[in-house]
C-alpha cells in the first residue's frame, strides 16, 4: 500500500515499538513494556479486559486503568492501532495503513496488506476528486461455510 504521505518508518517490531516511544519522548514504563510485548506475542487484536488479563495470567500485575491509560497513550501516538467495533474496542500491533479480514464466525480481525492496481486507484480519484494517498479496506467473511441466509444478510 503505497503512502507518499508518510514520513516516519513504519514500526514493523517490538524494537521499532519502543523507539517510536523513545522518540516521541514517551515514558517506557513497566506496564508500558508488558502491554508492547503482549500485543507483539499475541499477533491479534485484543481488547483491553483481554490484555489485562492475560498479563495478570501471565503474574504481571496491571491495573484495569493502567491497562486503559496506556493503550489510549500508545494508540493515540500511532504506535499501536485501535480497531472500533460496536462491541468495543480492539488493539493490534500494526499501526501503519493495512487493511483487515472481519471472519464473522470466528470474530478474529486479520491482518492483511492489500496492492490496488493503479488504474483503480485512478478511477477512485478521478470519480472523486480527491488524491489518494492511504487506504484500509475491510473485507468480511467466513472460515466455515456460513449458517443459510448469513451471507446475504452481510451483503445487505
Amino acid at each position: 500500500m503505497n503512502n507518499p504521505g508518510a514520513t516516519t518508518k513504519p514500526i514493523r517490531s517490538l524494537e521499532d515499538a519502543l523507539e517510536r516511544c523513545q522518540a516521541l519522548g514517551m515514558r517506557l514504563s513497566r506496564q508500558r513494556r508488558f502491554i508492547l510485548e503482549l500485543l507483539w506475542q499475541a499477533q491479534e487484536h485484543l481488547s483491553a479486559r483481554e490484555i489485562y488479563d492475560r498479563l495478570n495470567q501471565q503474574g504481571k500485575h496491571i491495573g484495569h486503568t493502567s491497562v486503559y491509560q496506556n493503550l489510549e497513550a500508545l494508540s493515540g501516538q500511532g504506535i499501536i492501532e485501535c480497531v472500533e467495533r460496536c462491541d468495543g474496542r480492539l488493539y493490534g500491533n500494526v499501526s501503519d495503513a493495512h487493511s483487515h479480514v472481519n471472519c464473522l464466525d470466528t470474530n478474529q480481525i486479520i491482518d492483511v496488506t492489500v496492492e490496488l492496481p493503479p488504474e483503480l486507484l485512478q478511477q477512485i480519484e478521478e470519480q472523486t476528486g480527491v488524491k489518494v494517498v492511504e487506504y484500509r479496506i475491510d473485507f468480511f467473511g467466513y472460515r466455515h461455510a456460513p449458517p443459510d441466509g448469513a451471507a446475504d444478510s452481510v451483503a445487505s
